[in-house]
């Protein structure tokens, strides 16, 4: 390489070797390794160079290449895990994504979040549903379920999914619903004994609404006109309706609110659980199609431009015969931080572009631009 005035100057074009990159990531690559001179070269030819000296090496442009490969594979993977975090969310951490289609459905996660509602509904879930009772007395409507939980649950608060005081069922209080349903009044002469020697027999078939509507009215009937069955809960203070004419046992279902509370989190070690742990490694640079190495060369020439304007500031003004001149560090940093920020910006709108969300979105649209065109076409006239 040449030397001029204690400044090296990129010497062209040459091989890459393994162990000329600081981090060595894509060293092993052979596409990464025939790519680097010539990305060294272009970039320097786009700086000046042979007209005009870059105080820059193949070293330092090879740093800006591997950075402006891992710069491409950090944007894509970020990308990444926004779009697929939820749905890998639970599997394990060993599992690299790196290059791979993640596909899959959000239902297990809405189960798992689920399982305490499954509780509450007594469809299921983590925690038990246990069972109890209390005596009820003769003329005491109040009772105290504190007192139940001191005793069974160690003074635990608990919450009563159930609480079975219910009169008897409307159905088992008319005559015989199934002679009225269906068979009529064949039933009815066959009960008492008449079928033998009935000469005709009349049917009447009735609806199912109309025992549905008789049980309402039994229901209804003891709302309205008598004092029905029910009872009322808050915070755990138990008041039955009507008042007990005599001693007998209430029978409830209840959970410890503690440990639902507890159930209700779930914890599960060595899973992906958020941005920091789901793998994505460096994607391979020759796995990257030429569109991502266009811009990697881009990037790499931004890079090359900032390095480049750093140490033009460094040495600000140099002798030549007759004074000195100014060197442009200063306008090369504005120029490489703004063409990093265009093309940032471009990879992000462009992956923002397939995500998952803007693909429902043009999908939705594109149906309704096809069901807006169908509906234009005339439709046959059929002639019998």
């Amino acid at each position: 390489m040449s030397v001029n005035s204690t400044i090296n100057h990129y010497p062209g074009s040459s091989s890459f070797e393994s162990g000329q990159t600081p981090f060595g990531i894509y060293d092993d690559d052979s596409i990464f390794g025939e790519d680097a001179p010539k990305v060294a070269l272009w970039c320097a030819r786009r700086l000046g160079y042979p007209i005009i000296d870059v105080e820059l090496i193949d070293e330092q442009f090879f740093a800006c290449f591997e950075e402006g490969v891992s710069e491409y594979s950090a944007q894509v993977n970020q990308f990444n895990i926004r779009n697929n975090l939820s749905i890998v969310a639970g599997q394990s951490t060993s599992t690299n994504y790196t290059g791979q289609l993640v596909d899959g459905s959000f239902v297990p996660t809405i189960v798992r979040i689920s399982d305490a509602y499954g509780t509450l509904a007594g469809v299921g879930g983590r925690t038990d549903i246990k069972r109890g009772s209390i005596s009820a007395s003769a003329n005491t409507q109040s009772y105290d379920l504190k007192e139940f939980a001191d005793t069974h649950e160690s003074g635990s608060r608990i919450e009563i999914t159930k609480v079975y005081f219910e009169p008897k069922p409307a159905l088992s209080r008319f005559f015989d619903p199934y002679s009225i349903s269906g068979m009529g009044t064949l039933n009815i002469t066959q009960e008492f004994g008449f079928s033998s020697f009935s000469t005709a027999t009349q049917f009447v078939l009735m609806p199912f609404y109309e025992d549905l509507l008789r049980i309402q009215a039994i229901e209804f009937n003891d709302q309205i006109r008598k004092s029905a069955h029910t009872f009322n809960i808050v915070n755990n203070k138990l008041q039955i309706f009507p008042v007990p004419t005599a001693d007998h046992n209430i029978f409830f279902e209840y959970y410890v609110k503690k440990d639902f509370e507890k159930n209700s989190i779930t914890t599960t070690p060595n899973v992906v659980s958020d941005y920091s742990n789901i793998k994505y490694s460096f994607i391979p640079y020759r796995k990257i199609n030429d569109v991502g190495r266009q811009w990697i060369r881009k990037y790499t020439l931004a890079l090359s431009k900032e390095l480049l304007g750093a140490i033009r500031e460094k040495y600000n003004t140099i002798p030549i015969p007759g004074g000195e001149t100014t060197l442009d560090g200063a306008q090369l940093r504005a120029e490489a931080t703004t063409e990093k920020e265009n093309l940032i910006t471009q990879l992000r709108e462009n992956l923002e572009e397939v995500s998952r969300k803007t693909q429902f979105e043009n999908k939705a649209a594109e149906a309704q631009q096809h069901l807006e065109m169908l509906q234009k076409v005339p439709l046959s006239i059929y002639i019998g």
